[in-house]
């Protein structure tokens, strides 16, 4: 992209930004409400849709890694006593993520809970997003107040009316990549207006390199992880908020006392321990990701991916959904854009049952397409 083109892009989302209801994207956040977000994961509705039990159907929706981290048995007191602030577990986190230290790492109980708490905390103003991102942080942007406007990646600078930006990066569902450096230097202007970059890394554990923890002292920098993507533990609902210590004083008195379980902590802490099976998993995960590209590339469909998802906008992707969904298959489609998000099988049955799957959704669209 040239300078005067991005010079133009830049001009006319200042235009839009302008006038809130010129936005057709504020006016949809605007009235969003929880019940509205849809997830992966939803199964019994899937059931109860297209009339197939619940048992029977393949899971690929959510990207969550379908090997989990074997949790060893909780201890008794996890069970009988409160959570106790003092047992390191913010310690462990900053040294798992590579924060600066434990005062800059705030257990919650999963991101989402941050996601519904952060935007009161924040002075209202124009915040970026990217249309097609994580459902969430656009209602509740928009529900505390502020004006929720198009974020482009491709940007080098930010509109002058942006004052806040979102970014999830890599991005679900279309996993693009930011690196560190443009991160920064976005991070570096907004900070500039009395902004903050609020990064979400649900799905970084398996790339450490690329994430922005270790620069989470700086004011402005907002840094969102969760245990429950790489590691498969979304059922113990614990996430963490690295940022500087004054934001993390202000959400903590927001959520209050003993946010995350005793069991949850046990086994979140457990998992960060254990070096080895993170290796081991990230080797797994990138070798399992790329036969799922190359298996949806040999039927026609180009896809980008994260070492826990394929992503297509193909043309026939919603058609995809639809062919798999009939056959108890369940992927993510995302209504808005007509694309597809496509988790990993935990294991070869489930990779047999897909590759069946597939080749006959395949086979039913080129039929409707011919016929």
């Amino acid at each position: 992209m040239t300078e005067r083109m991005t010079e133009r892009m830049t001009e006319r989302m200042t235009e839009r930004m302008t006038d809130p209801m010129s936005d057709p994207m504020r006016r949809a956040h605007a009235s969003a409400t929880p019940d509205t977000v849809a997830h992966g994961g939803n199964l019994h509705e899937a059931a109860e849709r297209y009339g197939i039990p619940y048992a029977q159907w393949l899971d690929l929706s959510t990207g969550i890694n379908p090997h989990g981290y074997p949790v060893p048995p909780v201890p008794a007191d996890a069970w009988r006593r409160l959570p106790d602030e003092g047992d390191g577990f913010a310690a462990c986190a900053a040294r798992y993520y590579r924060a600066p230290d434990a005062a800059h790492v705030l257990p919650v109980a999963g991101s989402q809970a941050a996601i519904r708490a952060l935007p009161a905390l924040l002075p209202r103003a124009t915040v970026g997003i990217a249309p097609l991102t994580y459902s969430e942080y656009a209602p509740a942007f928009a529900r505390a107040g502020h004006h929720v406007a198009p974020l482009d990646v491709r940007w080098q600078r930010l509109p002058d009316a942006l004052t806040h930006a979102i970014v999830v990066n890599p991005n679900n569902p279309t996993a693009e990549h930011l690196g560190v450096d443009q991160l920064l230097h976005w991070h570096a202007q907004l900070r500039a207006r009395g902004g903050t970059l609020l990064v979400d890394e649900a799905f970084a554990d398996t790339m450490p390199a690329a994430s922005l923890a270790a620069s989470t002292h700086l004011d402005g920098l907002i840094v969102l992880r969760s245990p429950g993507k790489f590691f498969g533990l979304a059922g113990v609902r614990a996430g963490f908020v690295l940022a500087a210590p004054a934001l993390l004083d202000s959400l903590r008195r927001t959520l209050g006392a003993w946010t995350v379980s005793g069991p949850a902590r046990h086994a979140v802490s457990a998992a960060f321990a254990d070096e080895a099976w993170q290796r081991q998993m990230r080797t797994r995960l990138a070798s399992e990701s790329a036969r799922l590209v190359a298996l949806l590339h040999d039927h026609g469909f180009a896809t980008r991916s994260t070492p826990l998802f394929a992503w297509t906008d193909d043309a026939r992707a919603a058609g995809l959904h639809e062919a798999l969904a009939r056959g108890g298959v369940w992927t993510r489609l995302f209504t808005a854009s007509g694309s597809v998000r496509v988790g990993l099988p935990a294991n070869d049955a489930q990779w047999a049952r897909f590759e069946e799957s597939l080749r006959a959704a395949v086979r039913a669209l080129d039929a409707a397409r011919t016929g």
